[in-house]
């Protein structure tokens, strides 16, 4: 199926074409950027919301945990819509929706108005990322410049996380918590201004109707299974609340994989799941998810803790970390594509992984910053920036145009859904290992631990489900020549298992 010429899916040799793609991957990664800075930016503004609202503790985690059962379970669906109903549109609505939620958030005179528009924050977010994702792969083909897009886009993930800290911390400090929602409506405000000179993103007769059962069955599944992992979190896994989710999320998910078989028009193809390379890439996907999520945590609660570190201190000590992703996602890794396969760069940054969470494994309650924290933060750091673009590749190459939402949105449900498993599975053994009359620095270093251990596990999932000859960078974002068709695509076997 053919894309329409507006869409932005075939490179344009001109310089016109160079600069309109600049200005489509600068939109698309702003708005990822938002996205990442709203979701952790408001975890250093909790003490003055609580205290300013008279939320209890249980009501206060909601703000946190609402934001992330929206944005993970309707990500899957958000990416379905963005295909069948256009991308452009469907990243216009999410945004407007967003501007909508955050500014009800701003001006929250009550806990339960302030947890209803965070859910809503997270639903526009589930609508916004898969959109921007897919309208990224199919403006650039797959080769160098897809390859050079997938690392801006992992490397604004990186920098939106860090800065929502800093930021959070500055905008609380002076300026209040209210803050930390109300700036994002006038920056969306731009970004919705310039939308529609983004490609439409809705492919020739790509009609079609949404699978509303499979669609309330995945996005019910994965509510219920980040519930039970936050339940279980809080308040044990022995908890009724607890074990009826996580029953209910295996019972739902199952339906939906039953569904999904016998539905004419299925809301997840299986077919996306044949290729080797692609379950692997997300199977790691959901490993370094939990490693991010639990290394940032307890690195922050290490520093501020036992270090002694202020929030906006903790915040400005993680921006090395932030830098080096930067880096080596935009000028290390799409380098190394042209020359190595996803397979090699995949268990490189693995390995470097592996070893930074082993060094933070090492912290004690007299160690410093430099010695104990620096170098795990940079090793983590690094192996991320050559893991996630690596990762996004595999799971969005050779995937139809027609597909392309859903696509994004496998490569972010993994990553979220392994940030809530892992950040519970971290948790619950870190307070484990501290209630057993050891120390909070006990604790995390357990949890350090337990991600190396999920590091290693990923590494041998890559190397026994990838080719040594899985993607390299193909020239398939050349032109055979002035206004020419572009050349055809390499063999599909170089993507999956020989």
């Amino acid at each position: 199926m053919a894309d329409h010429p507006t869409n932005g899916a075939a490179p344009l040799p001109a310089a016109g074409g160079q600069r309109r793609a600049v200005f489509v991957i600068s939109l698309i990664c702003a708005a990822q950027f938002v996205l990442q800075l709203d979701f952790s930016i408001v975890n250093v503004a909790l003490p003055s919301i609580q205290r300013e609202l008279g939320m209890p503790a249980a009501q206060l985690q909601w703000i946190v945990t609402g934001y992330a059962l929206a944005f993970g379970s309707l990500l899957l669906a958000g990416g379905r819509l963005a295909d069948l109903l256009g991308r452009r549109q469907v990243l216009a609505a999410g945004l407007a929706l967003f501007a909508v939620a955050s500014l009800a958030c701003g001006l929250a005179q009550w806990p339960i108005m302030l947890i209803i528009g965070r859910i809503v924050q997270g639903a526009a977010g589930a609508m916004v990322s898969p959109a921007a994702l897919s309208l990224l792969t199919t403006t650039n083909a797959e080769g160098t410049a897809r390859n050079r897009a997938l690392a801006i886009w992992q490397a604004t993930t990186a920098a939106g996380a860090t800065a929502g800290i800093v930021a959070g911390g500055l905008l609380t400090q002076y300026l209040g918590w209210r803050a930390v929602f109300l700036i994002n409506p006038p920056i969306i405000a731009i970004m919705l201004a310039l939308v529609p000179r983004l490609p439409a993103g809705k492919l020739s007769g790509s009609g079609g109707s949404v699978d509303v059962r499979g669609a309330l069955l995945v996005t019910t599944g994965i509510a219920a299974l980040i519930f039970g992992l936050s339940s279980g979190q809080q308040h044990g896994f022995t908890a009724p609340a607890t074990l009826v989710a996580l029953a209910l999320a295996v019972l739902l998910t199952t339906g939906f994989v039953l569904a999904e078989k016998r539905s004419a028009a299925p809301m997840l193809p299986l077919s996306i799941l044949a290729e080797p390379a692609r379950r692997a890439a997300i199977a790691a996907m959901l490993l370094i998810g939990a490693i991010l999520a639990g290394y940032v945590y307890f690195a922050s609660l290490y520093m501020q803790k036992v270090l002694g570190f202020s929030p906006v201190a903790t915040g400005l000590a993680l921006v090395p970390s932030t830098v080096t992703v930067v880096l080596v996602s935009t000028l290390g890794t799409r380098r190394l594509l042209a020359r190595f396969s996803i397979k090699a760069i995949l268990l490189a940054g693995l390995a470097l992984v592996g070893a930074g969470q082993l060094w933070l494994a090492q912290i004690t309650a007299g160690a410093s910053y430099p010695a104990a924290v620096l170098p795990g933060l940079v090793l983590t750091a690094a192996g991320v920036g050559l893991a996630l673009p690596a990762a996004s590749i595999a799971i969005t190459n050779r995937v139809q145009p027609s597909q392309q939402g859903l696509a994004g949105a496998l490569f972010t449900t993994s990553q979220q859904t392994g940030a809530a498993v892992g950040l519970a599975i971290l948790a619950t053994a870190a307070a484990a290992a501290t209630d057993g009359h050891g120390s909070l620095v006990d604790g995390y270093r357990l949890s350090f631990l337990i991600a190396t251990g999920l590091a290693v596990l990923a590494a041998i999932i890559v190397a026994l489900q990838l080719s040594s000859k899985s993607h390299r960078v193909e020239p398939r974002d050349r032109q055979a020549g002035p206004g020419g068709p572009p050349l055809p695509p390499p063999a599909p076997a170089q993507l999956g298992k020989s």
